[in-house]
This record gives structure tokens, sequence and C-alpha cells, in this order.
């Protein structure tokens, strides 16, 4: 056992966990097609929007962490969608793949002991994989909060 198991597996929960807020999981849930390109009028943007918006960081965070030859994105061209629709279901369900993937990555990459948390990324410009890892999860809570948001508005989140 390493100093920062704890943290670490901290970290590796606050990827993914439902604790303090809705997980991506809950978020995404039984959404009706209809729905996933529509923008409420009080918003900018639909759930399909939300969800390939928090994919598309997320895999940039984790491509950032693990990539010596990774090249900044074009902000905010390849990080929205243009669309509020996507472009078939099959484009809904690899976003919500991908994502799952890219965050699996990354609990693997915060449990790994041979990477130091507090080591500055090489072939970055003093970002730290722990700084990453938690702009990842806090970056996917805030988006996944205004999923459900935009849910709302539109009708379709479960009342309990």
């Amino acid at each position: 056992m390493t100093h920062d198991s704890s943290l670490r597996e901290h970290l590796a929960r606050l990827l993914a966990w439902e604790d303090a807020h809705v997980s991506f999981d809950s978020a995404v849930k039984d959404l009706e097609p209809r729905l996933r390109g529509m923008t409420p009028a009080s918003l900018p943007y639909s759930p399909w929007q939300l969800v390939e918006h928090v994919r598309l960081t997320q895999n940039d965070i984790l491509d950032f962490c693990r990539n010596p030859s990774y090249r900044e994105r074009n902000w905010p061209d390849d990080y929205w969608p243009s669309s509020p629709e996507p472009p078939s279901g099959a484009a809904w369900a690899a976003s919500i793949r991908g994502f799952k993937e890219d965050c699996q990555a990354l609990v693997a990459l915060a449990l790994n002991v041979a990477i130091p948390l507090e080591a500055r990324i090489p072939h970055g410009s003093g970002q730290t994989y722990l700084r990453e890892l938690l702009l990842a999860a806090d970056h996917a809570a805030y988006h996944v909060g205004e999923l459900v948001v935009v849910r709302r508005l539109l009708g379709s989140w479960p009342s309990k």
C-alpha cells in the first residue's frame, strides 16, 4: 500500500460515483430519442450537445495525460457538436460508451501507483496528473447537473 492509496481510491470514486450528485449513467438513462436533440427555450444546448461535450472534453483530458504527442484542440469547435441533434441513435450510444470507456481509463490512471499524482505531465506546461483527474471529475459533474436541468425543462426527468 502506498502513502497516497486513500487519495487514489477517492479520486477513482470521484470520477464515477453518485454520492453527492447524479451519475452520468442516471442522467442519460431512458432519455427518449425524440428529446435528445431538443433545446429548451431557456438554454443554449440539447442533451446531445451536453453528452457529446462531456465525452469530447473528458477524452481530451485523458489524451493529454497519456499522449506525449498531444496536440491542443480548438475551442469551442473541437469540444461542442455543432448540431443540437445526434446524427443517429448509434452516435448517441457511441458517445455514451466512449464517455464510460474514457472514464474507466481515468480511474485506471488514478489507481496506477507507477504514476505519481503530484508529478507534472512531461509534455504539459505545469499541469499535474492530480489536477487533470480533478478537472475531469469536476467538469463531468458540472455538465451532468446541466443535463438534469435540461431533462427537467423537457419534462423528461423522473419524479421521485
